[in-house]
Formats: structure tokens, sequence, C-alpha cells
């Protein structure tokens, strides 16, 4: 009867044992599998989820940059527009030119304080 209980601890030690490599095998199973599919979407030249997430996340906060910029610039045009119709409206005569502003000369006398 001895042998009986020992035999059982052999058969479950032995069990055991196919089970840690059954699991081992698995997971080189696994492995492979991932590795030859990483390669073949590689070759197909698939993004990840990850990288496409974060392109998704920089063209949406592009967007956003471009309509606050969009903004600014409606409302600088609006300013310019006030501008000159302010200066077209003045009663002593002046009306500035095209050159007044676009001269690029800091000289006393152009038009254009810098």
């Amino acid at each position: 009867m001895s042998d009986r209980p020992r035999l059982f601890d052999d058969l479950a030690g032995v069990a055991g044992g196919a089970i840690s490599a059954i699991a081992g095998v698995r997971e080189e199973a696994n492995a492979l599998v991932r590795s030859r599919v990483d390669e073949a979407l590689a070759h197909l030249q698939v993004v990840r989820r990850e990288e496409f997430e974060v392109v998704r996340e920089m063209a949406a906060s592009a967007r956003l940059a471009n309509e606050d910029a969009e903004r600014r610039i409606a409302a600088l045009e609006q300013r310019v527009s006030e501008l000159e119709n302010r200066l077209s409206g003045r009663s002593d005569g002046y009306a500035p030119s095209q050159s007044t502003f676009t001269s690029g000369s800091n000289d006393v006398g152009s038009g254009f304080v810098g």
C-alpha cells in the first residue's frame, strides 16, 4: 500500500511537469505568431493602432490651431478695414498711399515710424 501513494505522487509530478511544458510551448507559439504577424504587417506597411491614435490627436490639435488662426486673421482683417475706413474719412485730406506702409524705409517723413 505504501507504493500506491508514491505512484500518485509520481503521476502528479509528471502531470505538473507536462502542464508546465505545455504552458511554455503555448507562450512560445504565441510569441512566434505575434512575430510573424508583426512581420506581415510591416511588409504591408500597416500602421499600429497606437501610431494611428497619435497622428489622429496631432491632426485634431492642428485643426484647432488652424481654426484659432482663422479667427485671429479675420479679427485682424476687420481691424485693418476699420483703420482704413477711419483714415479715408479724415477731414484734413490726408490719404496714405500704398507705398507709405510698404516702403521699408525708416527715414523721417517716410510715413512709417518704427
